[in-house]
C-alpha cells in the first residue's frame, strides 16, 4: 500500500477565509479614518499591515482556519476575538516601543479596535449560517456509503443524522455477511455487499466511503481498499478507537512511519506557552484581588489554633512528579505520610475556622502561589494526597492518566459536582472520568467556561467537609 501520512482536518477554503479576514481588517481601518476625516498616511497603512499580519498568525496558532463543521459557535467567536486581542496587543506594543502613539488619532484607533472584531465575527457567523442552511436543504452535501455493519457504524450513523448541517447524507450501508448475522438497528437497511458499494460509486451514487470495519480485520480492509482503489470515491477509515480510553491522541512520525499516540497530553509546543500565559495572567489578577482576604485568613488561622498558617502537602503533579501543594491549615494535624485519612462529616481534626474555610474553598487560595511557581494550573484535575494516589491507581482504571497535565485549583469534575469526600470507589471513578474528559477536550474556551462556572457552583459542595 505504500507509505503515507495522516494529516489534520483543514478547511478547503482556508485561503479564502484568510484573504477576507485580511481585507476586513484593512477596510475597517480605512472606513473609520474616512468617517472621521483623517488623512490616512502610510503610517496608518503600516499599522493596518501589522494588525492584519499578527491576526493571521494568531488565528493560525489557535486553529481558526481549520474545518468548523463540528465546532461550536461560541468557540468560533471566542477564538476569533482572541486572535484579534493578540493583534491589538502587538499593535499597541509597537506604538509604545516606537513612541509614535501621538501620531495616530485615538478616535480612529479605538474605532478600528472595536469595529474590526465585530465584522470578523459577523461575517463568519453569516457564512456559517448560510452553509448550515443550504446543507439542511440538501445542497452542498455529499452521499456517503458505510462499509461494515457494527457498533462503529451505528455510532457513525447516529452522528450523521444528528449533524445534518455537516452536509453528509447516508447513501447506503454495505456488508459482505448475511443479513441474518448482522445486528441492524431500526431505520437502517443493508444495501448490499462490497461489490454493490463499488458499483454504486461507479454509478455516481456515492461520493464518499466510510470503512467502519474493526482494526483486526486486516485482510478485509485490504480487500476493500483494493476494490475502492479503482474508483474516484473519497475513502475514510473510521477506526474503532472508542474501544480505548484515548486521553489525547497525537500523530507522531518515526522516520517514514506514522504512529498515533493515544495517552498523550494536549500541552505541546505553543499550547504549553498559551496555557502558561493563561495561568500567569489569571493568577496575578486573582492574587491582586484576594491579597488582603488572604492576609486576614492567615491571621485568623494563627490566632484560633496552634500550628503553621500554611500546610504544604506532597501531591503528584504533571507526569506523576511530587509537588508541594499549599493550603491554609484547616486541621489540628498536618498528615502527609503513607496513610492519610480523608476528612469526613463532623471530623474532630477540623478546626471551627477550618470547617468554614473548607466548605467555601478558601483554604485553597494559597494554591495561586503554586500556579505562579509553575507546579499547578488554575484549571486542571485536582491533585490528591500521595497516599490516596497510591490507593486509587490500583482500583480506578486509567487513574494515573490524570497526570498528563498539571493539576489545577478548579476543574471540570469540580464544576460538575464531583468535589469533596470520595468515600466510595464509584465517586472517584466519576471524578477521574470528568478529569480525562477535560484532558481529551482541552481548549482555552473550556478553561474559560470552567473558571466562570467555578464562581457560580464550584466553591461549595454537599460532600465538602
Amino acid at each position: 500500500m505504500g507509505n503515507g501520512f495522516v494529516r489534520n482536518n483543514v478547511n478547503q477554503f482556508a485561503i479564502v477565509y484568510r484573504f477576507i479576514d485580511f481585507l476586513i481588517i484593512q477596510v475597517s481601518l480605512l472606513a473609520v479614518g474616512a468617517a472621521y476625516s483623517v488623512d490616512m498616511s502610510v503610517h496608518y497603512h503600516l499599522l493596518g499591515l501589522i494588525g492584519s499580519t499578527t491576526y493571521l498568525l494568531s488565528a493560525e496558532l489557535f486553529w481558526l482556519y481549520r474545518s468548523w463543521r463540528s465546532g461550536t459557535t461560541k468557540e468560533l467567536i471566542f477564538y476569533t476575538a482572541l486572535s484579534w486581542f493578540v493583534s491589538v496587543v502587538v499593535v499597541l506594543s509597537y506604538l509604545f516601543l516606537t513612541k509614535t502613539s501621538e501620531d495616530y488619532s485615538r478616535v480612529v484607533m479605538a474605532g478600528w479596535i472595536t469595529i474590526a472584531p465585530l465584522f470578523l465575527c459577523t461575517w463568519r457567523l453569516a457564512m456559517r449560517a448560510f452553509l448550515y442552511n443550504i446543507r439542511r436543504k440538501g445542497f452542498n452535501s455529499r452521499s456517503v456509503g458505510i462499509i461494515g455493519m457494527n457498533e462503529n457504524a451505528v455510532e457513525l450513523i447516529k452522528e450523521l443524522k444528528l449533524n445534518r448541517h455537516i452536509g453528509l447524507r447516508i447513501g447506503g450501508v454495505f456488508d459482505d455477511r448475511d443479513v441474518d448475522r448482522l445486528a441492524v438497528p431500526d431505520g437502517v437497511t443493508i444495501q448490499g455487499n462490497l461489490k454493490d458499494a463499488v458499483a454504486a460509486v461507479h454509478a455516481g451514487k456515492l461520493d464518499q466511503i466510510f470503512i467502519t470495519l474493526p482494526m483486526t480485520a486486516n485482510r478485509r480492509i485490504e480487500q476493500v481498499l483494493h476494490e475502492l482503489g479503482d474508483t474516484n470515491a473519497e475513502v475514510h477509515f473510521v477506526p474503532n478507537f472508542f474501544m480505548y480510553n484515548m486521553v489525547h491522541s497525537r500523530l507522531c512520525n518515526i522516520g517514514n512511519m506514522q504512529t498515533i499516540s493515544v495517552f498523550d497530553t494536549p500541552m505541546r509546543g505553543a499550547m504549553t506557552a498559551i496555557k502558561r500565559a493563561e495561568d500567569i495572567i489569571l493568577a496575578c489578577a486573582i492574587l491582586t484581588v484576594i491579597a488582603i482576604p488572604m492576609l486576614l485568613i492567615a491571621i485568623a488561622v494563627k490566632l484560633t489554633s496552634k500550628g503553621p498558617v500554611i500546610f504544604k502537602q506532597n501531591r503528584y503533579g504533571v507526569d506523576g512528579k511530587k509537588i508541594k501543594v499549599w493550603k491554609f491549615r484547616s486541621m489540628t494535624v498536618t498528615e502527609d505520610g503513607d496513610t492519610v485519612t480523608q476528612a469526613t462529616k463532623g471530623d474532630a481534626r477540623i478546626t471551627k475556622l477550618g470547617a468554614f474555610l473548607r466548605r467555601t474553598s478558601l483554604d485553597e487560595l494559597p494554591q495561586f502561589i503554586n500556579v505562579l511557581q509553575g507546579t499547578m494550573s488554575v484549571v486542571g484535575p485536582r491533585p490528591h494526597a500521595v497516599a490516596h494516589n497510591e490507593m486509587y491507581r490500583k482500583t480506578v482504571k486509567y487513574y494515573m492518566l490524570r497526570h498528563r497535565i498539571k493539576p489545577g485549583i478548579t476543574g471540570w469534575a469540580q464544576v460538575n459536582g464531583w468535589r469533596g469526600e470520595t468515600d466510595t470507589v464509584e465517586k472517584m471513578q466519576m471524578r477521574v472520568q470528568y478529569d480525562l474528559e477535560y484532558i481529551r477536550n482541552w481548549s482555552l474556551w473550556l478553561d474559560v467556561k470552567i473558571v466562570i462556572f467555578t464562581f457560580f457552583k464550584g466553591f461549595v459542595g454537599k460532600n465538602v467537609y
